[in-house]
Parts: structure tokens; sequence; C-alpha cells
């Protein structure tokens, strides 16, 4: 019994520890990839393509 409770133990801490990870790895990713450079429109597909990505954003 003492090895099944050691076991059930292990598996919540490891359970938490991983949940943990990856809710840090959410803070630490940035969601807006919009900081670097962005490039200017070359045709007018781009132009199209540009002006539909960033309609609600203007």
């Amino acid at each position: 019994m003492g090895e099944f409770k050691l076991k059930l133990i292990l598996v919540i801490v490891g359970g938490l520890a991983f949940s943990f990870v990856f809710i840090l790895l959410a803070f630490a990713i940035p969601l807006d990839k919009e900081r670097g450079l962005i490039k200017k429109p070359k045709g007018v597909l781009e132009e199209v393509s540009h002006s539909l990505r960033n309609k609600g954003k203007d």
C-alpha cells in the first residue's frame, strides 16, 4: 500500500510540474509577432493581404 501511495504522489507532483512548465511557457512566448521589422508590400496582392490582416489594427 505504501508503494502505491508513493507512485500516486509522484504522478500528481509530476503532472503539476509538467503543467507549470507549460504555463510559464505561455507567458514567456510573446503572442504579438509584429514587433519586428515590417516589410513594405511589393505588389497588389501583398497590399490586399496586408490590409486584410491588419484590418482591425488601424
